[in-house]
């Protein structure tokens, strides 16, 4: 039997180092699978757009894997109502959307992996003040998740781990990037490093780099690490796996 084809779907970004980011991403999943069919569609600004990679696949079994870390607007509203319009007219198409990646084991590697890449060694833990920064959401469900992982990432040697989003529309509580950096320095921690929690570069991306100049460590984006790739893999497996149901035709 012919495995489904994997499609993965990104938001998309008028700053072309997005695009390249996850073509890198999946030119990794390729490697770490040979054989296996991965095609990339974006919802806006980059092509091919996710209904065009559809028509294309108007034959086959496609599973649909969003590019995202929570679950929020995207994965419930957007990306759904695209899979529903694009299989309009082609009946012989099957689309099954796999979750999102986070939250995971693995993603918290990632995370690690480019701490240790920007200088952050095992016995910087404890004299260091980490923030977790995020895109940001309003959907509760996402916001929660990161409040999540901060904590859990508290549990690993950080002195002190606060998370903040890059969204000018943050929810209370949740400080921007630069004001949880401050807010580490009156408590007197010594060392502060920014994790981004976000795949690819761009807007937001830059907007916690910016936040991040009052810090010692900046850590890259997400993006190809090796970690992403193998989940990525792990969630098409788990939706391939599962008696997951096609995306409907109606809503």
């Amino acid at each position: 039997m012919t495995a489904p084809v994997l499609l993965v779907i990104a938001h998309g970004s008028r700053d072309p180092r997005h695009a390249a980011t996850v073509h890198a991403l999946t030119a990794r999943v390729r490697s770490l699978r040979p054989g296996l069919r991965v095609e990339t569609g974006f919802l806006d600004f980059n092509a091919p757009s996710v209904p065009r990679v559809l028509e294309r696949l108007a034959t086959k079994d496609v599973i649909a894997l969003p590019l995202l870390l929570t679950r929020a607007f995207h994965a419930k509203s957007d990306i759904p109502t695209v899979l529903r319009g694009a299989r309009t007219g082609l009946p012989r198409l099957r689309v099954r959307q796999a979750e999102v990646l986070g939250p995971s084991p693995l993603l918290n590697s990632a995370l690690e992996r480019r701490l240790r890449e920007a200088g952050i060694r095992p016995g910087d833990r404890s004299s260091t003040g980490l923030v977790l920064a995020s895109a940001g959401s309003t959907d509760p469900e996402a916001i929660a998740v990161i409040a999540e992982i901060a904590r859990e990432l508290r549990h690993t040697g950080w002195c002190s781990v606060r998370p903040a989003f890059a969204s000018a529309t943050s929810p209370a509580g949740f400080p921007r990037t630069e004001d949880a950096v401050r807010a580490l320095r009156a408590e007197g921690v010594r060392r502060v490093a920014v994790a981004p929690y976000v795949i690819a570069p761009g807007r937001l991306p830059d907007r916690i780099a910016q936040g991040a100049a009052g810090a010692d460590v900046l850590a890259d984006v997400l993006g190809p690490a090796p970690e992403l790739a193998r989940l990525l893999l792990t969630r098409y497996d788990e939706t391939r796996g599962a008696a997951a149901r096609p995306v409907a035709l109606s809503a």
